[in-house]
């Protein structure tokens, strides 16, 4: 058990599995529900196809325990030794219980705490950032954090600005004491509450409950305002990315891997020329699966995980509704070594 020079534990992220529904949602088959065409689509958003979730009674949470179970068997680890579930999403299955403890359950993991973080995109670095905290001081040994989100239940598929964008998925990593040294070395988590105006569900929390009324005005699902987002996540993506890189001595070439979250094409490739690293170090899967809000990070780390090398350093940032903005910078703890 590794310490990171301060007397506490160096947590790291040890496994990584991710999980899609098998159906596709490709753009020509949105072009027949809305006025919109493949080329429309790509241009302004990098995205071919996103999965949907099908099936009745199915909800984030089924997602959720496939990423997990996948996640167990790929890191030998049994459900009985998992200290702490944690899960980041925007679409629960229900008010209460939370998604979390629904997971738990799902797995096989029993009398551990497990809870929902709720920091929409952001959240999968918000509850990385938190689970980091357990292990570094010791209270816990494995911690399983969870990205999902059924995003396909709160979209209006007649709403061209919305409908493009998202689709459903899942990702869970293992953070636990490193093996070797490497790790999560720094994060930082930021939120602007006054951006709730641009980028929110309107009707079905307690301040606007759900009736018959919010139904009928197609207020339950998400809205959206493109050109404010826009704006705001590339300043706040780069800016808390630079912070973090200034606090680590880190200059643009020393960074292996960029894992930004996946909201649209040009957000992702104008957040890397701020930084300054080009696009072939830049984590992308944007056009396969669209925006999956607390997914999309660990599904990069998934669908990566195969080209990333012991020591390769790597920054994640994530921008979401509300406003929230984090940045979590990391050395990866397995793979091939970097010298090979």
């Amino acid at each position: 058990m590794l310490s990171n020079g301060n007397g506490q534990i160096r947590p790291a992220i040890t496994g990584v599995c991710g999980y899609v529904p098998d159906y596709v949602l490709n753009n020509a088959e949105l072009a027949r529900l809305v006025d919109t065409s493949d080329t429309w689509i790509i241009e302004r958003t990098g995205i071919k196809e996103r999965r949907i979730l099908k099936g009745e009674g199915l909800g984030t949470s089924h997602m959720g325990a496939e990423a997990v179970r996948g996640l167990l068997e790929r890191t030998a680890t049994k459900p009985q030794d998992i200290d702490l579930l944690i899960c980041a999403t925007t679409t629960p299955d229900f008010v209460f219980p939370s998604t979390a403890n629904l997971i738990c359950d799902m797995v096989g993991v029993k009398d551990i705490g497990s809870f929902d973080v709720q920091a929409a995109c952001s959240g999968f670095l918000y509850a990385v950032t938190i689970a980091s905290q357990f292990v570094a001081t010791g209270q816990c040994r494995k911690v399983v954090v969870v990205g999902a989100d059924k995003m396909s239940a709160v979209i209006d598929y007649t709403d061209r600005a919305t409908c493009v964008i998202f689709g459903d998925g899942a990702g869970a990593v293992l953070v636990e004491p490193s093996p070797n040294g490497e790790g999560i070395l720094d994060s930082l988590i930021r939120s602007e509450g006054a951006g709730m105006t641009h980028l929110h569900q309107k009707a079905g929390g307690s301040r606007l409950p759900p009736n018959a009324e919010t139904v009928a005005k197609r207020m339950h699902y998400v809205h959206q305002e493109g050109a404010a987002v826009y704006k705001f996540a590339i300043a706040k993506m780069a800016e808390v990315s630079h912070e973090i890189m200034a606090r680590n001595n880190l200059r643009a070439d020393m960074i292996n891997w960029l894992v930004p979250h996946q909201a649209n094409r040009r957000i992702i490739e104008s957040t890397a020329e701020r930084l300054g690293i080009p696009m072939d170090r830049v984590m992308v899967t944007i056009q396969k699966y669209g925006n999956t809000t607390a997914a999309t990070i660990p599904l990069c780390l998934w669908d990566y995980e195969k080209v990333l090398k012991t020591g390769d350093r790597v920054i994640m940032a994530a921008f979401g509704g509300g406003f929230t903005w984090s940045a979590v910078y990391l050395t990866w703890a397995y793979g091939r070594s970097a010298a090979n």
